[in-house]
This record gives C-alpha cells, structure tokens and sequence, in this order.
C-alpha cells in the first residue's frame, strides 16, 4: 500500500518530529509512504476566516498533490476534516475539481482511522512505560468522530498506563483564529483544562492534534508543571528498542 502523508503545515513548520514518527510508525507496519512535496496548507484558517477564494486555490492545490495513492493519512483530527467536510463545499456539486474532491477525500484517513479501519491493527508495537492522559480535541471528537480509537491504541502500548481526563470533552479555547480574538476567554478554557489534566497526576499529555497541545502545553510550561505535551504518533511509534526521549 502506497500512501501520501499530509503533515499539515502546522507540523511541519513547528512539530516536525511529528512527521517523522508517523512515517517511522507506518514502515514499521509495512506501508510505503510518500511525501508530495508540492503540499501545503489546507487552507482551513483561510475558509473559517472567511477568505473562500484563497481557501479554493489551496484546496486544488492540496487536492492535485494528494491524486494517484492509496490513502492520505493525516496527522490532524482538524486538518482531516477540512478535507474530508469542507473540500467538497469548496468545490460545489459538480465538475472536473468536484469530481478529484470526492476521489481524494473518500482516500483521506486521520491517522488512528488509517490504523485500525484500514490497516485493521490496534496494537503497533509501541512501548512506552509512562502515566499517560488523552485530550480529544474538538474536530476529532465532533468533526470526524473518532471515537474511542486513540484510545483503543492507547491501551495497547506496552508499559503505558493510562488515566481518564476529567471533563475531556470539554474544547480546550484554541480554536485556531478564536484564541487571537477572545484571548481572555481562551485563556479562561485552558486554565480549566490545565487543571484537568494536572488533576490526573499525568506524565504525559497526548492528543491528535498539535495545534491544541501547543495551546495546551504552553500554560503546563508556564505553569511549571513538569507535564509533557506529545502528539500520539509519537507515543506509538516508540518501541522499547529505541527508547523513549
């Protein structure tokens, strides 16, 4: 199987380890992975902003550089769902671009999907022997509904133990443009998440987008709060041959 990593532009400008582990995660389970270097944003700030034509013209772009694989596996709950929702409202109800929509997004997979409803795993070999506590951000939990598999690949990992976050469905304040132009009431939304996840006692902090663990881990930081921030990929591709950083 042959397949294209979207790794967001937010990755790939501030989280590129990210990327990287999601490539060593999928050929450690035999899949080729490929990294159209003609990609680049989504154009999801673009779209919830308000600026349609800029949305479209990275659209297509996204689209053409996404054609010709098996599947697109991203490692964003959010940027998924631009794809997946957005895409086929950007590109109408008929027409050559409607028509290459459809194709990529029916391909295109969150990365916990591309696991187990695809490759059809749930354990992938991962070691990582830490107290561990899952935030599912909003546009996995209410956009493309991953449900309970982050965590079905959580409770996999060899040493991991894993503790419920209080209030987890609770957003988080990022969303993106919001925590620029209602900074108080993010920063209220965070304090009651950083609380939460103190309140586990975890080591760890994990979710399927960086974007709200950057929002996240910037007040466990300023906070002192010795709480890591890492994105699941990187917690699944570790193995106990190679350690944890």
């Amino acid at each position: 199987m042959r397949v294209a990593l979207f790794v967001t532009c937010v990755n790939d400008t501030l989280f590129p380890g990210t990327g990287r582990a999601v490539v060593r995660l999928l050929r450690r389970l035999g899949v080729e992975v490929d990294f159209p270097r003609a990609q680049t944003c989504c154009g999801q700030m673009h779209a919830n902003t308000g600026y349609r034509e800029e949305a479209v013209r990275l659209a297509r772009r996204s689209v053409a550089a996404l054609r010709g694989y098996d599947a697109v596996v991203v490692p964003s709950g959010s940027c998924a769902a631009m794809i997946r929702e957005q895409y086929p409202k950007l590109a109408g109800p008929s027409g050559p671009f409607a028509d290459a929509v459809a194709h990529v997004a029916s391909k295109t997979y969150e990365l916990t999907e591309f696991l187990i409803d695809v490759l059809g795993t749930t354990d992938v070999g991962a070691y990582f022997p830490h107290r561990v506590t899952y935030h599912p951000t909003c546009h996995s939990l209410r956009g493309i509904r991953l449900g309970d598999r982050p965590l079905t690949l959580l409770r996999q990992v060899k040493g991991l133990e894993l503790v419920p976050l209080p209030g987890a469905e609770e957003c988080c304040g990022f969303g993106g443009t919001f925590a620029l132009k209602n900074a108080d009431v993010s920063a209220a939304m965070c304090a009651d998440k950083v609380r939460a996840v103190l309140d586990t006692g975890a080591e760890v902090l994990c979710a399927a987008d960086n974007s709200c663990l950057m929002h996240i881990g910037g007040m466990l930081g300023r906070q002192k709060s010795g709480v890591r921030v890492m994105h699941l990929a990187e917690i699944l591709c570790s193995t106990e041959a190679v350690g944890v950083r």
